[in-house]
């Protein structure tokens, strides 16, 4: 059922995959993270000789800072294509051995009122395997991943405001029913501004960055862009009043 169809009173969620519904943080983002550096050292090599770790690294979080996403960069400046780097950075031996996330999501998600949309930088097959695993598919009425996040035929992953505009034109959505829960500060920032409700997920971080670049502060202090600061999912429906 299309979005459009919602009761106009209730929200629409719009969930984060990675370290949002499950413990991206524990195996699978460390092996995208080492499947990244081999990708970005073969394209910035000689041909011959791999790139070395600090032209990788530093290349890595430079895109990362100037696009809000390191394909983004590597696609502009290195005419990569995006569906081959995503493949190659979201390849792993035994996925469902790497995942981890708390028991019962399910039954959490179903005590959320309204309908609940994936919305995920990561790739369409990667996160429809993890979503598998989890068992959680069946509670989503869309799985939109990064593939489907173009605006005027140009990539725009989270944190762009070009493509949650998009989003909600498409589906006739107002931004105030909207709450995007999140990991990733930078994506609840631009989707505040918007007019959406922005709900912080905070117990899978262990940096400041999803690169791996800035370390976490001592104290994980609520910004002013976020509604709703809480560990869990688990917490979510209790700080309903405060998301509505």
């Amino acid at each position: 059922m299309p979005v459009s169809h919602l009761n106009r009173s209730s929200p629409v969620w719009l969930f984060d995959l990675d370290n949002t519904l499950h413990n991206a943080s524990h195996a699978i983002f460390p092996t995208i993270t080492a499947n990244m550096n081999t990708y970005i050292a073969r394209v910035l090599g000689d041909g011959v000789t791999p790139a070395d770790d600090a032209i990788v690294n530093a290349a890595r979080a430079a895109y990362w800072r100037r696009y809000g996403a390191t394909l983004l960069g590597m696609v502009k400046h290195h005419q990569v294509q995006a569906a081959h780097f995503l493949h190659e950075t979201h390849t792993f031996d035994d996925l469902r051995a790497m995942i981890r996330a708390e028991r019962g999501l399910g039954a959490l998600l179903k005590r959320l009122p309204g309908r609940k949309i994936l919305l995920t930088n990561a790739p369409l097959r990667y996160s429809s395997d993890v979503m598998r695993h989890l068992g959680l598919r069946q509670h989503f009425s869309q799985h939109i991943a990064i593939e489907a996040m173009h605006v005027h035929r140009q990539l725009r992953p989270k944190p762009s405001t070009l493509m949650l505009r998009k989003l909600m034109r498409k589906h006739h959505i107002r931004p105030g029913r909207c709450i995007l829960v999140e990991d990733t500060l930078a994506n609840l920032k631009g989707a505040k501004k918007l007019g959406l409700r922005t709900a912080w997920i905070t117990q899978y971080l262990k940096m400041a960055d999803p690169i791996g670049v800035a370390k976490l502060p001592k104290a994980l202090n609520r910004p002013a862009y976020v509604d709703v600061k809480v560990k869990s999912v688990r917490h979510l429906a209790r700080r309903l009043h405060r998301l509505r």
